[in-house]
């Protein structure tokens, strides 16, 4: 049963308010002992042409007070204390019957949302930046999903551009071909900082990589093929991380995917008349919007990432007919994707206001900067690889005999990792801390996972439950609170969704793992005081963990059973 709609509705035979409005303006009290919910009557005063504290006195005496404990006044909120029997069967049974589509809806059914995320670049190391758009991208991919909209993942690789130029020229110069088929991105990336280096000695470096650019794009063999060759390679590295991951994306359609495609895009904005020269370049002007110009082609006549951008706009409403177009990249992006839904919009495509940019911060390691150029980058497999081998260390110490260590460090090493990057805002900046993001207390992965882990062993020694199930026994404040908690789960999802904030689910996780474990510490499960108690007390535990999973799967993270 959903109670908030309830109490709108029960509201609503006695207002001349709509639902819509009347779900919006009821707030869930700062305190327990306030009710569970609670309505505030200001809203009401001018029509009714009374006091909201008179309001809300009346309304107490109207309303029926099915399905609630109570309904008192305190002040100008008229304040709704739930049946908390009915609430904690309601709760537990939807959880129980439903199991991994708890928190599920179809309200997203027949509308596709297009996500491009991760996007690394071609022939560049997978470092630990480009988790924050996977991670993020990736939640947002499996909210969405659960709540029936159709998902189009798209990774949308930086496989174009004058760095391939540079790369083509290094690889002719310095490439050791023994080294690039072991250790492709490594060897790239030599390559890539040696030419930096050496182009500061010699200028005409410069000149040679923009020449093997051109040659690129006029689709000259010998250039082709090797680009092609770095963009396999790559991927095949990539896929690596992906798999430990447990990522996989619809389309890999990257910036020359579009190529082909910006003609037409171009000849569109100049037949609206926005296309004018500025200092050579075309470009669209965005005076008045107060921002620079939108670079459609530079000086020298080549296209930027704008316009392949403007391309892939395009192309993805004509494609998919998009709901909503999700763009997941970092905050250093933000005025380009202002300038690019601006110009979309002057073209005289409305849907442009349904294109979002999703922004994120920075990755920090205690001050350190990250520069492709200087080879200054932390590998994202090796981190991960990294998390796994301390996490097995910690088990080692903590639990030598469990079975499957290897898989299980796995599952939790990685998954710390990735619940670092979910759960905070965003566009918070992420500081890397070991001890905290391992640590088995406190706000993290494995917290979380153990709390899973500890509700598991409790229903393995518990067996198969028979006997009615008595939910007047589930009456301590901790138990309600974790149930209230549970609840909550749906609320949290589509709060997520209208933020695109998927923090808000793991905040909310958490939120289940320390109400669990304040139920757990405060009272005995399998020596109850009866059995009708430890019966309830183990369904309780039942649905905590189905809910968890549910949760930690959103985000993309494994569970494990046994820690």
């Amino acid at each position: 049963m959903n109670y908030k709609k309830l109490v709108a509705e029960r509201i609503k035979e006695h207002v001349e308010l709509d639902l819509e409005t009347l779900d919006k303006l009821i707030e869930i009290p700062p305190k327990s002992d306030m009710g569970d919910y609670a309505f505030p009557c200001f809203q009401l005063s001018k029509t009714l042409r009374k006091a909201p504290n008179a309001i809300a006195e009346e309304l107490k005496e109207k309303i029926n007070k099915d399905n609630f404990e109570k309904i008192e006044n305190l002040g100008p909120y008229l304040n709704f204390f739930v049946d908390k029997i009915d609430f904690t069967k309601n709760t537990i049974e939807k959880v129980l019957e439903n199991g991994d589509k708890y928190g599920s809806s179809d309200i997203g059914t027949g509308k596709n949302i297009t996500i491009d995320y991760s996007s690394p670049n071609i022939a560049k190391p997978f470092h630990v930046g480009h988790l924050c758009s996977t991670s993020i991208g990736n939640a947002l991919y499996r909210i969405l999903s659960f709540q029936g909209y159709n998902c189009i993942g798209i990774n949308h690789l930086g496989d174009w551009g004058t760095q391939f130029g540079k790369l083509i020229s290094a690889y002719k110069r310095w490439c050791d071909e023994e080294v690039l088929e072991k250790e492709p991105i490594k060897e790239l990336l030599r390559i890539y900082v040696k030419f930096h280096e050496e182009a500061e000695k010699d200028t005409s470096l410069e000149d040679e990589a923009r020449l093997h650019f051109k040659n690129l794009e006029d689709g000259c063999e010998e250039e082709t093929k090797l680009w092609q060759r770095f963009k396999d390679l790559s991927l095949k590295e990539f896929k690596v991380v992906y798999d430990m991951l447990g990522i996989k994306f619809d389309y890999y359609t990257g910036e020359s995917f579009y190529n082909d495609k910006m003609d037409a895009v171009i000849d569109e904005i100049d037949k609206k008349g926005l296309l004018v020269e500025s200092n050579g370049a075309k470009v669209v002007m965005l005076d008045e919007y107060n921002m620079p110009p939108c670079i459609i082609k530079k000086a020298d006549g080549a296209t930027i990432y704008a316009t392949r951008d403007l391309a892939a706009a395009t192309y993805r409403k004509k494609t998919y007919d998009f709901y909503k177009s999700i763009y997941v990249v970092g905050s250093d992006q933000s005025l380009h994707f202002k300038q690019l839904f601006t110009t979309l919009k002057l073209m005289g495509h409305d849907w442009a206001d349904d294109c979002k940019h999703v922004a994120f911060g920075l990755v920090r390691f205690a001050d350190k900067k990250l520069s492709t150029r200087k080879g200054d980058v932390i590998f994202l497999e090796d981190l991960l690889n990294e998390s796994v081998e301390k996490t097995l260390e910690v088990i080692n110490e903590k639990n030598p005999d469990l079975e499957n260590k290897e898989e299980v460090s796995k599952k939790i090493g990685i998954g710390a990792v990735i619940f670092t990057y979910l759960k905070n805002n965003r566009e918070k900046d992420i500081i890397f801390d070991w001890k905290e993001i391992l640590s088995f207390d406190g706000e993290t992965g494995p917290y979380v996972q153990y709390s899973y882990a500890r509700g598991k062993s409790i229903l393995r020694r518990a067996g198969e439950v028979e006997g009615d199930i008595d939910y007047s026994k589930l009456n301590s404040k901790e138990e309600f609170e974790l149930v209230k908690t549970l609840e909550g789960f749906q609320k949290s999802i589509l709060y997520a969704i209208d933020k695109l904030e998927p923090y808000i689910v793991t905040r909310y996780i958490i939120d289940v793992a320390k109400g669990f474990n304040k139920f757990y510490n405060a009272h005995s499960i399998m020596n109850a005081e009866d059995e009708a108690t430890k019966i309830a007390r183990i369904k309780l535990v039942e649905a905590t963990c189905q809910v968890l999973k549910n949760g930690l799967n959103l985000i993309g993270i494994e569970t494990v059973e046994k820690m």
